[in-house]
């Protein structure tokens, strides 16, 4: 709906469209479609104080088992791209030298039951009702997830709240695993690292709960650091610690 008012001139600029609308807006001869890769990042959030959860290994495997290609070519309709630091490339201080977890669905399996799980588990899968510019598409997102967690003995159940529900229960931890995202309103990397992963912020928008001291030592440093060569040491020394 919004696509089209935009192509009948009822409204002159619009941002975030849905990816499955980019093909049609391209093509119109009279619409301008300017790009660059988004300020955003939509991820799942473990909760690391949820039993299972709080084991390291355990998370490393739901990661492994996640085909992230065929989300964003299913849900970003191949205009994502996979995130390799919580944060995204078009901010200074981005680890470049990280590198993603591959995907490995036997290994997975295997390093599960090395964890203590050689019969799965089962979790919680939250996933928003509305569409955000870092994930338009929650619900089919957590439907793939379950499906490629299910092949290595994960049974996920997806639970949904309407938008002010999803996030004030989020806040409040009781969640096992949960899509959200962020995108960036100041260009700094603390308003990533210390606002999603850092000690001070596990009862706002740190849903996964973790706080780890060596991580956020160093991001409370850059913080109160201005040289700039030395904040990006600190902070990508952070990034490599959490990846």
């Amino acid at each position: 709906m919004r696509a089209q008012k935009f192509k009948s001139n009822e409204c002159q600029v619009m941002v975030y469209p849905r990816p499955g609308d980019i093909a049609t807006l391209k093509a119109a001869s009279n619409v301008d479609t300017p790009s660059q890769a988004g300020f955003n990042e939509g991820y799942v959030a473990y909760n690391v104080t949820k039993k299972g959860l709080d084991n390291t290994d355990v998370r490393r495997t739901l990661d492994m088992a996640i085909n992230k290609k065929a989300i964003i070519d299913a849900v970003y309709q191949g205009v994502g791209q996979p995130a390799t630091a919580p944060m995204p490339p078009t901010q200074w201080s981005y680890d470049k030298n990280l590198k993603p977890q591959a995907y490995d669905t036997a290994k997975a399996k295997a390093l599960l039951a090395k964890a203590g799980y050689p019969n799965g588990l089962e979790i919680t899968l939250w996933a928003m009702l509305v569409s955000r510019p870092y994930n338009p598409n929650a619900c089919l997102m957590a439907e793939m997830i379950q499906a490629d967690w299910a092949k290595i003995g994960v049974k996920a159940k997806i639970v949904s709240y309407e938008w002010c529900e999803y996030m004030k229960r989020g806040h409040a931890g009781e969640h096992d695993a949960m899509l959200v995202g962020w995108t960036g309103n100041n260009g700094d990397p603390d308003n990533w690292l210390g606002t999603l992963l850092g000690c001070d912020a596990v009862k706002g928008s740190n849903f996964s709960k973790w706080c780890y001291k060596p991580f956020d030592d160093l991001v409370v440093k850059g913080r109160t650091t201005s040289d700039i060569a030395q904040r990006t040491k600190f902070y990508t020394e952070a990034q490599e610690i959490f990846r």
